[in-house]
């Protein structure tokens, strides 16, 4: 079995619940299976007292979980166009795993969440994409083929990743369509990494 990193920070539960359905889409290929991560979150004096174990949810992230993955699935809030903080923390203590390429070569989706619909869902997806390149990480998209909901959703879903629109408060559920993207994009991410296992 082949383990599909699903790596993300979320806050309000958007990003956490298209995790769960790429999660989902991973554990609907054969020979593929999820582990699902997040990251502490940070404050103003950069990190903050995090016990080892969060209370509730995925177990926090470590350097060995990306070393020993086949595939990494990345999602984040967005932040001013941006990922969140702690994410970005996260992927900042990653240069032993630069130096060494131990990322080179596998494939790696993106995924977010906004509270406004044109809140930077894009340039989020794009900005996530800058260290995974640096990584030599492989990109996997979702195609406008075989993906109906990207033309017939009006919230979330884009050809660079999953994404939802969770409104202002936080208080939008993810929609029939943005979850089909999502389980779509996790499904395709661990097709794409078998494929390359086997190469």
């Amino acid at each position: 079995m082949k383990e599909i990193l699903v790596l993300y920070y979320s806050v309000h539960g958007g990003t956490r619940t298209l995790a769960e359905a790429i999660a989902q889409g991973v554990a609907q290929v054969p020979g593929a299976v999820p582990r699902v991560r997040t990251v502490p979150r940070v404050s103003t004096v950069i990190e903050r007292p995090e016990p080892a174990v969060p209370d509730a949810g995925p177990p926090y992230v470590e350097p060995a979980d990306l070393r020993e993955c086949a595939g990494l699935a990345l999602g984040s809030p967005t932040r001013f166009g941006n990922m969140a903080a702690p994410l970005k923390h996260f992927l900042d203590q990653t240069s032993a795993l630069w130096l060494s390429g131990d990322l080179a070569g596998k494939p790696a989706a993106v995924f977010t969440s906004t509270g406004s619909l044109h809140g930077g869902q894009e340039t989020t997806l794009l900005s996530m994409m800058l260290p995974l390149l640096h990584h030599g990480m492989l990109i996997v998209g979702l195609p406008y083929a075989g993906q109906p909901d990207l033309m017939a959703t009006r919230s979330g879903g884009t050809p660079y990743g999953a994404s939802h629109h969770s409104s202002v408060d936080g208080d939008l559920p993810v929609s029939a369509e943005e979850s089909r993207l999502a389980v779509a994009l996790g499904a395709r991410l661990a097709r794409v990494a078998l494929k390359l296992a086997d190469a």
